[in-house]
Parts: structure tokens; C-alpha cells; sequence
């Protein structure tokens, strides 16, 4: 995996109102298809809004952005294929066909705030490498980092340990 391969932020267009059913339609392909080293994240962004209805204030969740969904994703010819191809999606927002990733400041502007991932390990855990350059080694959790997404594991190279920083979408629990 090299430097540049870190998953980005890309905006989906969806037919309107099928925010939800795109972004509940995306999760299941990624879960049946185990691509979940792919995918980190999807939203339909919402935001409270209130309103005043017989007297009474009512809050009420509203779609920031009727019509897109936001996925964070390592974008390759599998990812694209799944996005582009689920029900309700017409396309990738980006001048023709090449998806461009969100910029930070485009991230922050619109309020995107990451949802911490469950992380289902545990410091000594054995785990197998299945991307980037220590791909097909097996190593044991060291320390996990939860809000950088990493992990870092104690990999056995031709006898030796060597202590190794991973990204979660590079790991496999064994």
C-alpha cells in the first residue's frame, strides 16, 4: 500500500430521499462481498432543526445535503464498482467520470464528524496483515489507537519482531 493509498472522503449523488436506502444498500454489498478493508465510513450528514408547531418547539433531524451521501473509502476498481453500481446512486460527484476526494478544509467545513469504529480487539490479539508491504505476516497487538484508526503489533520477520504501525483497514482478525 503505498503513501497515497489512505482512505479519502468522497461525495455519492443519490436520487432524492434515497439517502438512507443508498447508504443501508452500500453497507450490506461491502458486509456480502467482505470488503470492508475498503470502506471506513458512510453518511447522510443530518443536522437538528426546529420547528414551532401549535405552539409547541419541535426538533426534527434534516438531511444537510438532500441528495448526497458521504463515503470514506480507499478508492479502487472494486469500491467504485460497488458505489456505482448500488440502487439509487447516479454517480460520483467530480468533473466526468473521476471521483475527487473532499480536502480537509472541505471536510470541516461541512461538519463532518467521523464516528469513532468499533473496534472489536484487544491489546496481545494475533491478527493477519492483509495489505501493504508486511501483507501475509501475522503479528500481535501491541497498542490500539482508536482515533487514527491504527494499531501497532509486534510482527515476527524471519525470527525477529519487529514492532510495525498498521492501519485498521490493513488488519484481519484472526
Amino acid at each position: 500500500m503505498s503513501e497515497n493509498e489512505v482512505a479519502r472522503w468522497y461525495v455519492i449523488h443519490t436520487y432524492s430521499g434515497y439517502e438512507n436506502k443508498v447508504k443501508a444498500n452500500i453497507e450490506k454489498t461491502i458486509e456480502n462481498r467482505n470488503l470492508q478493508a475498503l470502506f471506513q465510513d458512510i453518511q447522510v450528514p443530518m443536522e437538528e432543526c426546529s420547528e414551532e408547531k401549535d405552539g409547541k418547539v419541535k426538533i426534527t433531524l434534516k438531511k444537510k445535503f438532500p441528495g448526497y451521501v458521504l463515503v470514506k473509502m480507499l478508492m479502487t476498481d472494486d469500491s467504485w464498482y460497488v458505489v456505482r453500481n448500488t440502487r439509487g446512486v447516479t454517480g460520483f460527484v467530480g468533473p466526468g467520470s473521476k471521483p475527487v476526494p473532499l480536502t480537509d478544509e472541505e471536510i470541516e467545513s461541512m461538519g463532518v464528524c467521523e464516528t469513532a469504529p468499533d473496534i472489536d480487539l484487544e491489546v496481545g490479539e494475533t491478527i493477519n496483515i492483509i495489505s501493504g508491504a508486511l501483507s501475509g505476516f501475522s503479528a500481535s497487538v501491541q497498542e490500539i489507537n482508536v482515533e487514527q484508526r491504527k494499531i501497532k503489533a509486534l510482527v515476527d520477520m524471519f525470527g525477529r519482531e519487529t514492532i510495525a504501525e498498521l492501519e485498521l483497514n490493513q488488519i484481519q482478525k484472526i
